[in-house]
């Protein structure tokens, strides 16, 4: 019964993606969900992100957190529009949320909406919530163990950006290692290394980015 219900509620969720993916391409949206474990540096990143490109795209944030508005408001003050949606426990956003959150976006003066989902490695993978990719955050200190542990993570994303290279010299990550790993999940899988902290392969990411979105 147990596996019957999930299947039931992943199924449920998928219609609802499907819908707001129709609302989305009905505003000439690009929608990026981005995932990662807590503390991988998903809001800094955003930050620098839209401040490098809010003069050449449209951008708004939904930002997903357990508890608090602490991260939108980091967002808001970029100056675009943001929507603070609390899980209150739930360990990732699914299709329903983000559709309630649309009726406070702005969707007609938005071209690229970037949904920051809750910090966790697991549950995030599993839910669709209307978007056009999934982009990944794994920091240099977590270690270079996920990509085997968490392998849905990995092999759901279509970029996976490897956070705070910086560190790299203080810690013993292996780049080559992971690489390895995260390509046998999935060959289909773009990397770049970046710091959002320092801006070191920053303008990879925003290329990239750009790339996709012009499609």
């Amino acid at each position: 019964m147990k596996v019957k219900l999930v299947k039931n509620i992943l199924e449920a969720n998928d219609r609802i993606a499907e819908e707001n993916r129709k609302i989305f391409d009905e505003h000439g949206i690009f929608v990026i969900n981005m995932m990662s474990a807590p503390g991988a540096g998903k809001t800094t990143l955003l930050e620098k992100t839209i401040r490098a490109l809010k003069d050449t795209a449209r951008i708004g944030v939904i930002e997903g957190d357990i508890a608090t508005t602490r991260d939108a408001e980091r967002i808001e003050a970029t100056g675009i529009p943001v929507v603070q949606i609390n899980t209150n426990g739930a360990c990732h956003l699914d299709g329903n949320m983000i559709r309630e959150a649309m009726d406070d976006l702005p969707l007609s003066a938005i071209d690229l909406l970037i949904i920051e989902n809750v910090g966790n490695l697991v549950c995030p993978a599993e839910f669709k919530v209307g978007e056009d990719a999934k982009v990944m955050l794994l920091s240099v200190a977590e270690g270079d163990d996920k990509p085997l542990k968490y392998p849905l993570m990995f092999s759901e994303a279509s970029l996976l950006l490897i956070n705070k290279i910086d560190l790299i010299p203080h810690t013993n990550f292996n780049m080559a290692k992971v690489k390895k790993e995260c390509m046998g999940i999935n060959s289909m899988l773009d990397i770049i290394e970046v710091s959002a902290m320092t801006g070191q392969g920053m303008d990879k990411w925003h290329n990239w980015l750009q790339q996709k979105f012009a499609l």
